[in-house]
């Protein structure tokens, strides 16, 4: 019962942000997906629907590395600079960042701060 109420709360969340945050061709959006085991992080134009570059935990490069874990900071990290790198090579240096209705802490903080460490903003 108590999860339920957790998923129908983090989908309320992610909706009232939804309204706000728009990616476009020019100022993409950075979707960041947060599971038990992984994270999961893509650039998204909202205009025209597609994903310009997607980096997760489960990516090759990535799992290939030396992660103790998949679920700590340290690959969320790894995962926020990889996301960078794509970014850099597909000449986006401005993104609107979504949460997904995840608490701004942890993980997704440290993909966020990896991001702009990588010369991103947002």
């Amino acid at each position: 019962m108590l999860d339920n109420q957790r998923q129908s709360a983090r989908k309320a969340r992610q909706q009232r942000v939804r309204k706000k945050v728009r990616g476009s061709n020019t100022l993409p959006r950075v979707c960041v997906y947060r599971s038990l085991k992984h994270i999961y992080a893509q650039i998204i134009s909202d205009d025209k629907g597609v994903t310009l570059a997607s980096v997760s935990t489960l990516s090759p490069n990535i799992k290939s590395g030396k992660l103790k874990s998949a679920k700590s900071v340290d690959a969320a990290k790894q995962v926020g600079q990889a996301l960078a790198q794509a970014c850099r090579e597909k000449n986006i240096s401005r993104v609107v960042f979504d949460r997904n209705g995840f608490m701004f802490h942890g993980r997704v903080k440290a993909l966020a701060d990896a991001l702009r460490e990588g010369g991103i903003k947002f």
